[in-house]
């Protein structure tokens, strides 16, 4: 289950070069019997017809979306005097109304971005009792705030517009609306009218052959599949160069991030099969005073470190964002502790692979291993840079 802004070539990548189409998908196309087509007018509403297909068919090659657990949600607490909006990964809660899971984080954020410009509504558990910043951007009535009779019945409107609007029905909400802003219009009532006409101009513009650019990806394989395909060829990569690694389940990355010595820091970026997992990733503050900018025994000194957290588990590869000097700090920490894990360094210039016995490897820029390495290098990278920018700030602020 899936959507697309050209559905024949999507399709077509299933059929063609099968080559290209590894096990996973290949199961996925053994049990496809027919295939069946709803177009929508623009990509938000075939990104929240996905999602509600998904929930009501719970298809087995999306399995991981329709348990509810680790893909996000949208969570309405419907029951409450004022509902609110918000992100859950979980449906425990049964006084609210789950919307979702939806595939991709990034792209529910922008819708809810949009809707909320139309439907504003508030956004966190408990609502402080004065005015939000977000109130000031139109974007959050307060209910705290405006607490009355009046409010409370317009609110629950946008509520009841938003629910319709998630599960597809916008022809619906453009409708009621219509309803709404015919009824103020005989009672005189222009200037309420008016707003009304807004929303209603609002949501055709985004629902009439709007891109945002949700799903570029037309790959045909499922995304474990390419993951798994990635993880096989670093084995496959290293073993042919007598690296060692029985198994690539756990990748962790090292970077440093420092302007002159200054705001120093280090990160951990960690891959688990393939995929980057967001909550194993941890950051370091440089403790030691170095008289000289020393990216060398800063990292050996994050590597000193994370080796102390036994109750983290241990990586099966240990890839360090830098050539020899970085790699050679970070064996350098390992040894000290009697602890054998296999260390590559990722220099940046070429993208050159540096072993643990300091060769040089040069891999294509199309390889699968090559691409996986980059992928984890530059996240640690991110990291690493996020917070040494935070520092700086902080630093900024305070002097």
């Amino acid at each position: 289950m899936g959507k697309a802004k050209n559905l024949k070539k999507r399709v077509s990548n299933y059929f063609t070069n099968a080559t290209r189409i590894l096990e996973k998908t290949k199961l996925l196309i053994s049990e496809a019997s027919k295939i069946k087509t709803v177009q929508t007018s623009s990509e938000i509403e075939a990104f929240l017809l996905e999602a509600n297909y998904i929930k009501k068919y719970k298809p087995k090659f999306n399995v991981k979306l329709a348990d509810g657990k680790a893909y996000p949600l949208i969570r309405i607490t419907i029951k409450d005097k004022y509902p609110k909006v918000l992100i859950a990964r979980k449906t425990d809660d049964k006084n609210s109304l789950y919307f979702g899971p939806y595939p991709q984080a990034k792209p529910m954020r922008i819708v809810i971005r949009i809707i909320r410009k139309i439907f504003p509504f508030q956004s966190v558990p408990n609502h402080g009792k004065g005015i939000c910043l977000y109130h000031h951007l139109g974007l959050c009535p307060c209910p705290g705030v405006f607490d009355s009779l009046e409010f409370k019945k317009e609110y629950k409107k946008n509520i009841k517009h938003l629910v319709a609007f998630l599960s597809g029905k916008t022809k619906k909400v453009i409708s009621d609306l219509k309803k709404e802003r015919s009824v103020l219009s005989k009672k005189e009532e222009f200037e309420k009218a008016n707003l009304i006409q807004q929303k209603i101009n609002a949501i055709e513009l985004i629902t009439h052959s709007y891109s945002l650019r949700f799903d570029q990806d037309i790959d045909p394989n499922t995304k474990e599949d390419l993951e798994k395909s990635s993880v096989d060829s670093l084995k496959i990569t290293f073993r042919s160069y007598g690296i060692n690694v029985a198994d690539l389940h756990r990748i962790e990355c090292f970077d440093i991030s420092n302007i002159s010595g200054k705001f120093a820091v280090g990160s951990m970026a960690v891959f688990v099969n393939g995929r980057k997992d967001k909550s194993l990733y941890r950051k370091f503050r440089i403790k030691n005073n170095y008289i000289l900018p020393d990216d060398f025994s800063m990292m050996e000194e994050v590597l000193r470190r994370r080796i102390q957290h036994k109750e983290w588990s241990f990586p099966n590869l240990i890839i360090v964002d830098g050539g020899k000097g970085q790699v050679s700090s970070a064996l350098k920490a390992l040894n000290e502790n009697n602890i054998k894990i296999p260390v590559v360094g990722l220099a940046k210039k070429e993208e050159t692979i540096i072993t643990s016995s300091f060769k040089e490897i040069i891999l294509p820029k199309d390889s699968g291993a090559l691409k996986l390495m980059m992928e984890i290098r530059d996240e640690a990278h991110r990291f690493a840079i996020t917070y040494h920018k935070k520092l700086r700030s902080k630093s900024f602020i305070s002097s």
